[in-house]
């Protein structure tokens, strides 16, 4: 249908090679799609040919990992729910290195800091022009755990802070007093795109990052995410307590 080789529309589906906009709009007509503010959204993203920091790390990472930083990149704004570590894009360079050092198998300390550095440039995100809308829910079990000992652990949370205090970020914490809650254990990260038929989910696996597309997977997890916000302490408060845990330390 679409003219091309086997090995080209691998490169395609790998991210290796781009896609022009005419191309797009031919696959959206061969696959009968008739939805224009779709075609329009994809057509959007085929612009840009620059080759981007992530692919740096091609062949020296997981490509899960390209995947992830290409996936923020294109949102348009972010929520996350983390129970048990804390979220990637607020993380310290010594508190990503301490997570790293306890992967299992264990890894060698030259790709740990190939992941180090490829997490603390994923960040660039909440920095730039246009700064991603990131909404972070943090189960207060992640806040006390103290990965990279207890110097680390409180300037990790000072970070936090610091992180929380720019507009375009919202740090909610869910208390131990607010119980039971919807997916405990599970790290959630759901990326909103230019049309709705683009939102995407994030789930961590120990395999890697796991991306979810379907309809009723998206709305099970915009429910378990609102959930979750519901039962978390207000931005205020939930500075106050990430303040007062790091202070205790």
């Amino acid at each position: 249908m679409l003219g091309l080789d086997r090995a080209k529309v691998s490169s395609i589906e790998t991210g290796r090679v781009g896609l022009s906009a005419e191309r797009v709009r031919t696959i959206a007509r061969r696959y009968g799609c008739a939805d224009q503010q779709l075609i329009d959204a994809l057509v959007a993203m085929t612009g840009d040919r620059t080759r981007h920091w992530w692919e740096e790390y091609r062949g020296v990472l997981p490509n899960g990992f390209l995947d992830l930083a290409e996936f923020e990149y294109h949102a348009v704004t972010l929520r996350t729910a983390q129970t048990a570590t804390l979220p990637g894009l607020l993380q310290t360079v010594d508190h990503a290195r301490a997570l790293f050092q306890e992967t299992v198998p264990p890894i060698p300390p030259h790709e740990v800091e190939h992941r180090v550095s490829h997490r603390v440039k994923r960040q660039a995100v909440l920095h730039r022009d246009d700064p991603l809308e990131y909404t972070a829910i943090i189960h207060e079990a992640a806040l006390r755990m103290q990965f990279g000992g207890t110097a680390t652990t409180r300037a990790q949370l000072d970070h936090i802070l610091e992180m929380s205090d720019r507009d375009n970020i919202t740090t909610l914490v869910l208390p131990f007093a607010a119980g039971a809650f919807p997916a405990p254990g599970q790290t959630i990260l759901y990326a909103t795109g230019r049309v709705r038929q683009l939102d995407t989910v994030q789930v961590d696996e120990a395999h890697g990052p796991v991306f979810l597309d379907a309809v009723t997977q998206l709305d099970t997890y915009r429910s378990i995410l609102d959930r979750m916000e519901c039962l978390a302490l207000k931005a205020d408060k939930s500075r106050d307590l990430i303040h007062d845990i790091a202070r205790s330390l």
